[in-house]
């Protein structure tokens, strides 16, 4: 009996063991400067292609909505969004656990509240769908 229950707990554990993502860096952008950011995941493996399908950048100025700025895919593969093509660079350390931002010649008007978001949930249409645009 005492062994089911020491199974049932762990696979309990296991279930209810949550994925966290925590963004980390300066709060303010200064114009034609280089604004650097981390996003550290717990929970599971930046390579794990079964919860870890992707760490999405998004901001959020104020009074209004959300921009998608570009994904790092589980493996490694990124996309960008055009409005920073050519200024993001999105990399990973898998050891640490960790998802870098850095986006070059910062403008005014890129002041915003810049968030990571883990994607969720991956077939290979939206993958495919993903990844080409």
């Amino acid at each position: 009996m005492t062994t089911i229950l020491l199974l049932f707990v762990s696979l309990l554990h296991c279930v209810t063991s949550q994925i966290s993502l925590t963004e980390s860096g300066p709060g303010t952008v200064k114009p034609k400067t280089t604004l650097q950011l981390t996003c550290k995941v717990t929970g599971a493996s930046l390579t794990d292609s079964t919860n870890m399908y992707g760490v999405h950048w998004v901001r959020q100025p104020a009074g209004k909505g959300l921009e998608w700025l570009g994904v790092l895919w589980y493996d490694a593969d990124t996309n960008y969004a055009t409005a920073v093509q050519g200024r993001l660079t999105l990399s990973r350390d898998t050891n640490k656990g960790e998802v870098y931002f850095k986006l070059t010649e910062a403008k005014t008007e890129e002041s915003a509240t810049y968030y990571c978001a883990r994607h969720t949930q991956l077939d290979k249409e939206t993958e495919s769908l993903a990844k080409n645009n």
